[in-house]
């Protein structure tokens, strides 16, 4: 008894790319707040300043990450510092705490990740994927 066997290649149609209008399509969204502060602003102080320009980050239960970003003195590159978090709506202990207390410095970057209420809840401290 003999088996025959048929492979049969079917030509797949690519069709050619088409050019991406950089004018009109964003590859992704990435927002910067400027803000001006002192030292002695607490993580609350900056949260409300963040919703006066951001506001849908004033719906209740919008989760503030704060971390400082510095410049690593032994290595190249940056390091991340989580410093605390505040919630929309919400008293917190990390609320009072201020810039200076967290050793914050003048050229240093202030990393604010803002989780809406909707999404899963942002990640704990040490947690960053960074």
């Amino acid at each position: 008894m003999a088996v025959e066997s048929r492979v049969t290649q079917e030509e797949i149609k690519k069709e050619p790319e088409k050019p991406i209008d950089r004018e009109k399509t964003c590859p992704l969204l990435l927002r910067f707040f400027f803000l001006k502060s002192r030292m002695d602003a607490t993580l609350k102080e900056l949260t409300s300043l963040v919703k006066e320009v951001y506001p849908e980050a004033r719906k209740k239960g919008t989760h503030f990450n704060f971390a400082i970003v510095f410049t690593d003195l032994k290595r190249p590159g940056y390091r991340v510092k989580e410093i605390g978090s505040t919630m929309s709506g919400r008293k917190g202990t990390d609320d009072s705490m201020t810039l200076q207390s967290q050793k914050f410095q003048i050229g240093d970057y202030l990393d604010i990740a803002i989780t809406p209420p909707n999404r899963a809840p942002p990640p704990s401290s040490r947690m960053r994927p960074y």
